[in-house]
């Protein structure tokens, strides 16, 4: 390595880290697909959405508080279980955070193509939209190269506006929305009232509406944890903060997108509304032209910083596969800046490819979302084990007692959001998924790892083929209607717990641990503790 990772994000820049990814194509896009699958319902939809993912958020803030290491998502599994269920972590989260600065940029140029020709066309990109995205994601490794002092400051200033005209979008569309009728549209019965699809349309809007996809930044603050400058303090702080922050203001933009539609909007019904760019059309309607200009300005700001956050996040994804055990060591190369340089490139190859089948945001954000929705099972899992194997690893954060439900709840949230995703789209992560297995065991292989690292991870091979059989016989997407709602959701609740503990039963004390307990390989080291100061009081159940 050429550089280190530099040690320069406050708690400020962790902040609005979080909000460049919370706040971009979701507050855009998000309450137009919701509602095309829940309809009012989707104002529901969005709260539920968002406990869900703030219980799947509290056992990584415990992580987070105890093990600040750059790629967590990668790293916690493969310190509680080893390298095999760290890689199919990995490989999962390769797809998910690979195409994110894409579909980021994608949904920029969508926009735009409202009042600039020849960029969006019909449902997808133009060949020249496409051009232009490509450009988009270029600036996005230029900004992440030189440093991640610049990679803050860019992104900070995008943030605090990306905060101010959600805000005032959602304050002038209900105030104008609710003057002009638009509280009929919540319970009209001619669209189909309040729950046109029922609450099964609820859960599906929250796995593939957007919703899954638009709460999912809080964890950029955890990929970056290493180069805080008090991550173990700041990290958990933000992650809760900002989801809770979330959930306020995605229900009142959706509130404001229902009461602001008309209502020749709502002839054929919830499913077929269509936007190219929804608040600033809506914006258009209402004659207040000033606020769509706006809106068509942020719209391309908006998503151009959350898709810098992911692309930064993403190399830390790549940038931690080596250190847990696979992958090329280059991976870990950083320049002189203490930026992981050939990662960066990876990533913007990776996004350059992901353009191509996926040529509207609508068409990525499934997929997205039920590769990425699995993955965040795991938290609850490598907390409990981790407690058990490094018990005396201090945590500034713990959950305390909690864990023993909230670790199992969690696990079960994640598996119903990835099966609520529905069939086909589980088979195709789990085909992904099957890919990940087989390019691990060449690699273990060939670099004879653990045997014991292969036993510690099948659990997880086996959940997710078992999920793709329950989604097939289940009722969400094509599945077979075999199952009925809602006692297949039911089925994977019980199953998860069964797995849960099986999983927890399978972590065992990992060369990564005895090495971090050892100040060895660390991304943030006991130096950088003792210089700022901290002693930490080690948690107890």
């Amino acid at each position: 390595m050429q550089g280190k990772l530099r040690h320069e994000l406050s708690r400020y820049d962790f902040m609005m880290i979080s909000t460049g990814a919370v706040i971009g194509s979701g507050w855009l896009f998000g309450a137009l697909y919701s509602a095309q699958y829940a309809g009012p319902g989707a104002i529901i939809a969005w709260i539920i959405g968002g406990i869900l993912m703030v219980v799947l958020g509290l056992p990584y803030a415990e992580l987070a508080s105890a093990f600040p290491e750059s790629g967590s998502m990668v790293r916690y599994p493969s310190m509680s279980h080893g390298s095999f269920l760290s890689a199919l972590q990995a490989w999962s989260l390769l797809f998910g955070y690979g195409l994110s600065p894409a579909i980021e940029a994608e949904a920029s140029v969508q926009y735009a193509g409202g009042y600039i020709h020849g960029l969006y066309s019909g449902t997808q990109l133009t060949p020249v939209g496409l051009l232009v995205t490509a450009g988009m994601v270029v600036i996005y490794f230029v900004l992440n190269y030189f440093g991640v002092r610049l990679f803050a400051k860019a992104n900070t200033a995008i943030s605090t506006i990306k905060y101010i005209v959600p805000t005032v979008t959602m304050v002038i569309l209900i105030v104008v929305g609710l003057s002009h009728g638009g509280a009929a549209n919540l319970s009209s019965a001619s669209p189909g009232g309040f729950l046109p699809f029922g609450f099964h349309g609820v859960l599906v809007a929250i796995a593939i509406g957007g919703i899954y996809f638009a709460y999912t930044g809080f964890r950029q603050a955890m990929d970056l944890a290493a180069e805080g400058k008090n991550p173990q303090r700041d990290v958990p702080v933000v992650m809760l903060t900002i989801l809770i922050l979330s959930i306020i203001l995605y229900v009142l933009l959706q509130l404001a997108f229902l009461v602001s539609l008309d209502r020749p909007d709502l002839l054929h019904g919830w499913a077929n509304i269509n936007f190219s760019s929804p608040f600033a059309q809506l914006a258009v309607a209402f004659n207040i032209g000033w606020l769509a200009i706006i809106l068509y300005g942020d719209a391309v700001l908006s998503p151009f910083g959350n898709g810098l956050v992911y692309f930064g996040a993403a190399t830390r994804v790549l940038f931690a596969m080596p250190k847990s055990g696979y992958g090329p060591k280059w991976m870990r190369n950083l320049s002189n800046r203490g930026v992981p340089v050939t990662s960066m490139i990876v990533i913007l190859v990776l996004s350059f490819l992901a353009l191509l089948p996926f040529p509207s945001w609508g068409a990525m954000v499934g997929i997205l979302s039920s590769v990425g929705a699995i993955g965040y099972a795991l938290g609850g899992v490598s907390a409990a084990v981790l407690r058990r194997t490094s018990p005396n690893t201090p945590r500034r954060f713990t959950l305390g007692r909690h864990l023993k439900w909230i670790g199992p709840a969690s696990f079960a949230m994640g598996s119903l959001i990835f099966y609520w995703s529905g069939w086909p789209l589980v088979l195709q992560v789990d085909g992904i998924n099957a890919v990940g297995v087989l390019i691990y065991l060449w690699y273990r292989k060939r670099n004879r790892l653990p045997v014991i690292d292969l036993k510690a991870g099948a659990w997880w091979a086996i959940y997710l083929v078992v999920l793709g059989a329950m989604s097939y016989v289940g009722s969400f997407g094509k599945g077979r209607n075999w199952i009925p709602f809602p006692y297949d959701s039911l089925v994977v609740i019980l199953l998860s717990i069964v797995f849960y503990y099986w999983g927890v039963a399978s972590g065992y004390r990992t060369q990564d641990t005895i090495d971090y307990e050892n100040g060895v390989n660390r991304d943030f080291s006991d130096e950088d503790d003792l210089a700022m100061g901290m002693n930490p009081v080690a948690s107890t159940e």
